[in-house]
């Protein structure tokens, strides 16, 4: 039995197979993803989603789907599925659908009458490029295969829609075309593995609707253009492949590649091998630079989320190499001691007030996993770049005050990982000393000495006495002896006590101003009021504004994001600090999470965890369908347990 397989009564029932989403990336930073009958439900859907950096550096829809269609006998049967108004699904492909099964690709088996059709789709590990083949199983009449490309070339964000402007003409290539919409965009080049007619019935198909940015409250209607389709006889036991790249290709070598690429793929067949799966596919290298993408389908490079997931997406899969090449690629773009928090093509954004720390603990771990490597010979300067630009207070929104706390605030913005916002607005503004930069600060202080006792003396003695003040402040402002937890933050003489999970970041580190007592009364607290069974609550149930449920438009997703929301990332820091606190008396709560997480994998994005869960049970999955810190944090977490 497959570990990711998906049977008949499943997949024609649109509730459940309409639910379950399938994302696949390359090292190119192209993406395809669809659900798991074909059928696109968020305009980040599509065959082909290439990044064009000579546009605006974001994500482009070129191809959307691609239709087949059995003939025998002038008979067509027509395998799409596509949404219209009403709930009106056209064609029904769907209903010949038999099974589904992505524990290697992605590999859909249909059944006309005596025909049996399998579709498996390959996205090529480092080009812009995606193979789509088709094996005809079984047939006893003569059969053609249709192939029907959908165009979108608009950028990921936006939506097509039918023009006077789009260029419809193409160029023949061999066995295919090559369609280029619009100026500014690469030719699209379809190219099949053997010679097909291609056929020229020049249309658009308007209005399909994507019902996942209906219930988001976005425009969700599309017009889709299609120049034509492929023809070709297909034999019994005969394979098809269709490439949709944007360089022409040699037709004649599309089989071996496809079953090349196939032969590279991580079989999916347990749940650390999806993550291992779902690992690979957030590492992106392009123009000499190695990033991580911090989630799918829409998310960019974050500097927070990738010191964040760095080591859980390299270090736990022994990946070293490509940790170093993340790291040099982010101390290239570092600032002033800062990173950008965004990295949208000519606006970055340097305000988050905890990266740089992030970055500290990230090559803390790297020196766990490899302590020959000279940390404070390769990195020392951006190390001492980063702390003094946090002691001087140069950036004007981030300064150590007289109390040696890291004091962080700009009027607008958010400089935590607590960023929503309505109308300009922050729902959860955390102004003046925050619990988790505090305590990043402590750890990065306290590392930075060991590192550079014996290398850096005039770096150690301008700062050796600062760990007992950073320590002593960060208990006197943030610890509540009554209340036996964190204040969340502290602003002038407020104290924010709000019960949230940041706080075990301050148990979890390996330099921590806690003491042990401190450190099991803050996970009591956390497990009696914001653990649930996909990770931590951004806020406890007991308070007046929690919302349990993370669903419609903007401005009521933006409310719940972070008032009650599940966040799993923070699991790492809370099994980190329970193994510290209960030792091997721990490890059966913590297999219970881990293993916990089984289901999910076949729920929502397929192989993979999504970013946010609901705090109410049942804890349905929201937002991105594969984040980068959560595949990390259950990585790290396997980890830990294998070495208990």
């Amino acid at each position: 039995m497959s570990y990711l397989k998906f049977e008949k009564s499943e997949l024609v029932n649109l509730e459940y197979s309409l639910s379950r989403e399938l994302i696949r990336s390359n090292r190119a930073g192209s993406y395809a993803a669809t659900t798991i009958i074909g059928c696109n439900t968020r305009k980040y859907h599509g065959l082909l989603v290439c990044p064009l950096e000579e546009m605006d550096g974001e994500h482009h829809v070129l191809l959307s789907t691609l239709d087949a269609t059995v003939v025998q006998h002038n008979k067509e049967f027509n395998l799409g599925i596509h949404k219209y108004e009403g709930d009106h699904y056209v064609p029904k492909g769907h209903k010949y659908v038999r099974e589904f099964d992505t524990t290697l690709a992605s590999y859909l088996v249909y059944r006309v009458g005596g025909v049996l059709l399998s579709k498996e789709v390959m996205l090529v590990s480092k080009e812009e490029q995606v193979l789509v083949r088709y094996t005809l199983l079984e047939a006893h009449s003569d059969t053609l295969l249709r192939l029907q490309p959908f165009l979108a070339f608009r950028n990921f964000h936006a939506l097509s829609k039918s023009n006077l402007y789009a260029n419809t003409r193409y160029t023949e290539v061999k066995n295919g075309i090559m369609s280029k919409l619009y100026e500014g965009y690469p030719g699209l080049y379809m190219q099949c593995s053997k010679s097909a007619e291609f056929v020229p019935v020049p249309d658009w198909y308007f209005n399909i609707e994507y019902m996942e940015e209906q219930k988001r409250g976005y425009d969700y209607k599309e017009d889709l253009y299609v120049p034509g389709y492929f023809e070709m006889p297909i034999k019994k036991g005969e394979s098809v492949v269709f490439s949709a790249s944007t360089s022409e290709i040699a037709p004649g070598g599309l089989k071996k590649k496809f079953t090349s690429e196939l032969n590279q793929r991580i079989s999916k067949d347990s749940l650390k091998e999806c993550l291992l799966n779902a690992a690979q596919q957030f590492i992106v290298r392009k123009e000499g630079s190695t990033e991580i993408k911090a989630g799918f389908p829409w998310f960019g490079t974050w500097g927070r989320d990738t010191f964040m997931a760095l080591p859980g997406l390299t270090l736990s899969t022994g990946n070293f190499n490509t940790a170093l090449e993340v790291i040099d690629s982010m101390v290239a773009r570092m600032k002033h001691g800062l990173f950008p928090n965004t990295a949208i093509k000519g606006k970055p954004a340097f305000n988050s007030s905890d990266a740089p720390l992030w970055f500290i603990r990230a090559l803390q771990l790297y020196e766990k996993y490899d302590p020959e490597f000279d940390i404070w010979k390769k990195y020392g300067k951006a190390i001492k770049e980063v702390l003094e630009t946090y002691r001087s207070g140069e950036s004007g929104i981030i300064r150590m005050t007289e109390n040696g706390l890291i004091h962080a605030e700009e009027d607008g913005n958010s400089l935590t990982w607590m960023d929503a916002m309505i109308d300009g607005q922050l729902v959860t503004p955390r102004p003046g000393y925050v619990v988790e930069v505090n305590a990043l600060w402590y750890n990065a202080v306290s590392q930075a000495l060991q590192w550079s006792e014996k290398r850096d003396r005039t770096f150690f003695l301008t700062w050796s006495h600062l760990p007992e003040l950073i320590r002593n402040s960060f208990v006197d402002q943030f610890w509540d002896p009554e209340r036996a937890y964190l204040a969340d933050y502290v602003i002038g003489d407020y104290k924010d006590f709000s019960v949230r999970p940041s706080q075990v970041i301050a148990v979890s580190v390996d330099h921590s101003p806690l003491t042990s007592e401190m450190k099991k009364s803050i996970l009591d607290v956390v497990e009696g009021e914001l653990l649930t069974p996909r990770g931590l609550r951004s806020l406890s149930p007991k308070n007046e504004a929690y919302k349990g449920v993370y669903e419609g438009n903007q401005e009521k997703r933006n409310r719940a994001y972070h008032q009650g929301t599940v966040w799993p990332w923070f699991l790492e820091h809370y099994v980190e600090g329970v193994l510290e606190v209960h030792k091997k008396t721990g490890l059966s709560q913590v297999k219970n999470i881990f293993d916990g997480f089984e289901k999910e994998m076949s729920t929502r994005g397929i192989g993979s965890i999504s970013e946010i869960y609901d705090g109410n049970p049942p804890h349905m999955g929201r937002g991105s369908i594969s984040q980068a810190t959560g595949v990390a944090a259950l990585l790290r977490i396997n980890e830990m347990i294998e070495g208990i």
